[in-house]
């Protein structure tokens, strides 16, 4: 799986059904580049395609969780041709793709800044639990730039309405509350539900956001719940409730 990746830039580990993705760079305050992009892509995806995980957690060593681009990435950055620039933000939308589509569910686990492209990894995780020192910053329009590749994740986590001021303002606010025992608690809340309807679920949330409630809409609910009613996991599911016993995946 991720053995074979030599990764560099980020640390994976697994403890049962739980995976644990590491930004593992905290001397640049987990600052990402190009490499850092085709790592997380790599790892998510042999994650998502690996049966006997579950949940995935979403970190970082050090005090800050990611700072954005790395200065370095970006100086290169400034010698790109237009051919190169679309290439390399290609790479960026693909990968904050990845984690937005993995059919496990992303728990990002922040801590200190979470900053641009950071607050990206941050929206693309299915939720976000942060320690009291978390900050955030959608700091691109600071250097003439807009948040184009993360913006369709940022407005889903946070809203229009706050996305309008943050995009251009600029300004660093803090998220209240959430410790790492928490990431723990929720990530072994899933890992006790049905695997095959937490991936059910999140790709319900996904394919029904935004979607006006139509009859085309409550068919396709219908035809979901059935589906999932007649499946293994969901027969097995109804059974053991009735049965007052454990269901064969916590077996």
């Amino acid at each position: 799986m991720t053995d074979a990746m030599n990764l560099q830039r980020l640390k994976v580990t697994v403890d049962g059904y739980v995976a644990r993705v590491t930004l593992d760079r905290p001397d640049v305050r987990n600052a990402f580049d190009e490499s850092t992009i085709v790592e997380l892509t790599a790892a998510f995806r042999a994650l998502a395609d690996n049966a006997s995980i579950r949940v995935i957690i979403l970190a970082a060593n050090g005090p800050a969780f990611c700072a954005g681009a790395d200065l370095n990435w970006m100086k290169r950055m400034a010698a790109y041709s237009d051919a190169e620039n679309r290439a390399d933000a290609l790479g960026l939308a693909t990968m904050l793709n990845t984690i937005y589509a993995c059919n496990k569910p992303v728990i990002a686990q922040v801590q200190g800044d979470a900053y641009a492209g950071g607050m990206g990894l941050v929206a693309v995780a299915d939720m976000a639990i942060c320690a009291e020192s978390a900050h955030f910053c959608l700091s691109e329009a600071r250097l003439g730039l807009m948040p184009a590749t993360i913006a369709p994740y940022v407005i889903r986590a946070i809203g229009a309405r706050a996305s309008h001021r943050y995009f251009v303002t600029a300004e660093r606010f803090d998220a209240a509350d959430a410790l790492a025992a928490t990431v723990d608690a929720v990530a072994a809340a899933m890992v006790a539900n049905s695997p095959n309807s937490v991936r059910e679920c999140k790709q319900l949330v996904v394919d029904l956001a935004d979607k006006p409630i139509d009859e085309s809409l409550i068919s396709d609910t219908a035809d979901r719940i059935a589906r999932i009613r007649a499946s293994d996991e969901g027969r097995e599911g109804v059974r053991s409730f009735l049965e007052k016993r454990k269901p064969s995946w916590l077996a």
